[in-house]
């Protein structure tokens, strides 16, 4: 399965803000993977010298937000960006360093096959959360809410909050991604229309780093991000039982599992 990328466009796309501690030495191990054909760093209206950093990076496309559009805005550009570029398979990877870019090659490999429309890389497959600095209230959050998702979509995900995502071409073109929120709770929103359009998601395991220099949200915005996750979650159910209509899960979309 190593090489059956080898005829595909991968371009990687980082949603960056308050990123220049960390961005170059995720930009080389991003190229260090071999198989990435270009970068994307889309600059959240950074404070400090993220896009000044990124301009200088060879092979890399950069593109500035006048104004803070949240992470979920951050995300649209991204992909559009990423899809005006040809991208055949494009991977998120958080320039913070939070999750390693080794695993470049084999998403995009799972990518590749046509078995999966998306792949995750995983902080909870493997069991090395907690090992990796995971707080223990993050960790539980993460777990309760895995539950109550999977439960309403009808999946199996071993997380959803994970943020090292890699996507096919034609996912990103069918989902309405317009539709979604342009907060954190658009990654929720992201894999409920994944299933929703029927496409199948794999998992692989990821390692990950929690550093003082790797962005997090606090207490308070992550409940505010959990209350988005349910509602995401929530509001698929509920079209899928045909009780509202929404923009976010439109009809006519051929549902994945009842």
């Amino acid at each position: 399965m190593s090489d059956v990328w080898r005829d595909k466009r991968v371009v990687v796309v980082m949603p960056a803000y308050n990123a220049a501690r960390t961005l170059q030495r995720t930009y080389d191990e991003v190229m260090a993977q071999g198989i990435v054909d270009r970068v994307i760093v889309v600059d959240d209206a950074s404070a400090d010298e993220t896009v000044a950093l990124a301009r200088r990076l060879p092979n890399v496309t950069v593109h500035v937000h006048a104004q803070n559009r949240g992470y979920g805005g951050n995300q649209k550009s991204c992909y559009r960006l990423a899809l005006e570029d040809g991208a055949d398979i494009v991977v998120m990877v958080h320039p913070d360093y939070q999750y390693t870019p080794h695993l470049i090659p084999a998403m995009a490999a799972m990518v590749a096959t046509g078995l999966y429309g998306a792949v995750l890389g995983s902080r909870i497959l493997g069991g090395r959360a907690l090992a990796g600095g995971m707080p223990r209230w993050r960790y539980a959050g993460n777990r309760v809410l895995t539950l109550v998702q999977n439960v309403l979509i009808g999946a199996k995900l071993s997380e959803y909050h994970t943020g090292y995502r890699a996507f096919a071409r034609e996912v990103l073109e069918r989902l309405p991604l317009d539709a979604n929120s342009e907060g954190f709770d658009f990654d929720a929103e992201v894999l409920a229309q994944i299933v929703w359009f029927g496409y199948v998601i794999g998992e692989v395991s990821c390692p990950t780093r929690y550093a003082g220099d790797a962005s997090s949200l606090g207490f308070g915005g992550s409940l505010q991000y959990g209350v988005g996750c349910l509602r995401a979650a929530l509001g698929y159910r509920l079209a899928r039982w045909g009780l509202v209509r929404s923009r976010l899960f439109p009809d006519g979309a051929r549902p994945g599992r009842p």
